[in-house]
């Protein structure tokens, strides 16, 4: 029955093109649909190897008339389906003869901080991801405003996409409510600030990222504060990018964990912490048979605060390259973690003493972006 199930996503997502239904008698109109299939190997140094298998299947559609328009994008993985992002909005300004450029949108979207769209290269993201400070998918308005080289995003956020902690099956990591740590995340507000430019031939992007929210202890009804913020830039010289993040968060509740959940398990975190993030990129330079082919080392850690012995530092690398040729992107990733989840680790921030070195995994992720 799971076999069936996948092939027959998968004849689906194949058979859905990614169209432009743009009428020729009105341009301010237009539907895209399109899809992805995704295979993946991993190679375990901490447990058995996984074969080639499909590892995702997703729909996407978005579309616009005049000034509104609205995105959308569901995922269906080896065990449970999950809703990526789905969104409307509205244009503002359309950056007429040289001016700003600005919208609002409503409904599950990225919640706008560090680096964007990710503070990493590789298919494995980096640190923040799995803290929920990377790519991470809320429900929630955001207006944002592009003006030459300043770039402002400001937006309230009323919890995680499902609105509730008990849910694992997602895509993006949220705080999980289990029967240890019962909370769940609520209202939360955020700004962003970026300013582009050149200097002494880099092309360059700094930025600061903060927002102040709360949690809620589903047994007691108690709320805690929830804050975080981050220093963020990327430099850019012909094939080379740089890029560094020093983020911070805070859960104020009693613990000194707080559990997260995606892809269906939850998982305890350091409930304070900082992580530093460097990454440096390569885009080769070449006429072969790919199109594109990008090399990268991201390197991150999560340094919990004060000295709860419970508690201990991880660390995450991966070294790997990405290929595309027309409708296919490959991703062939190194990834050594200590400490790390998704890497051997029993959570991020947390202490295992029978858990304690370093574990590797090599990971191929082919994928056919339609």
């Amino acid at each position: 029955m799971r076999g069936s199930r996948w092939l027959l996503c998968g004849v689906l997502a194949g058979a859905v093109p990614a169209v432009s239904a743009d009428d020729g008698a009105d341009q301010g109109r237009s539907l895209d649909l399109g899809g992805a299939v995704r295979f993946n190997y991993g190679w375990l140094d901490y447990g058995p190897t996984s074969g080639l298998q499909t590892e995702l299947v997703r729909v996407d559609a978005k579309g616009h008339a005049g000034p509104a328009f609205f995105s959308l994008q569901h995922r269906w993985y080896d065990g449970f389906d999950a809703v990526h992002h789905a969104y409307a909005g509205w244009r503002l300004e359309d950056g007429h003869d040289g001016g700003p450029v600005s919208d609002i949108r409503a409904g599950v979207q990225q919640v706008p901080f560090g680096l964007l769209p990710t503070a990493s290269h590789s298919f494995w993201f980096g640190s923040g991801y799995y803290l929920g400070i990377e790519d991470d998918y809320d429900l929630g308005v955001v207006w944002q405003r592009q003006h030459g080289a300043h770039q402002w995003h400001a937006g309230v956020f009323s919890g995680d996409e499902y609105g509730t902690g008990a849910n694992f099956d997602r895509y993006s990591f949220d705080v999980a409510t289990t029967e240890d740590l019962p909370y769940r995340e609520r209202e939360r507000a955020i700004v962003r600030y970026e300013r582009s430019g050149t200097s002494g031939g880099w092309e360059t992007a700094y930025g600061a990222s903060a927002f102040a929210g709360r949690i809620e202890n589903r047994v007691d009804g108690r709320k805690h504060d929830h804050t975080g913020a981050a220093l963020h830039g990327q430099w850019r010289r012909g094939p080379l990018t740089l890029q560094a993040q020093w983020a911070r968060y805070r859960y104020d509740n009693p613990e000194s964990r707080i559990a997260m959940s995606a892809f269906m398990f939850p998982f305890e975190i350091a409930a304070q912490a900082d992580v530093p993030t460097f990454n440096v990129a390569w885009d080769v330079q070449r006429s072969g048979w790919f199109d594109s082919i990008t090399c990268y080392n991201n390197a991150s850690a999560t340094l919990p605060v004060g000295g709860d012995p419970g508690l201990r530092d991880s660390i995450q690398n991966v070294t790997g390259c990405s290929f595309g040729k027309g409708v296919m992107l490959t991703y062939v990733d190194w990834i050594a973690g200590k400490n790390m989840w998704f890497a051997g680790g029993p959570g991020i921030g947390v202490r295992d003493p029978a858990n304690d070195g370093w574990h590797s995994r090599l990971n191929i992720n082919v994928g056919f972006y339609f």
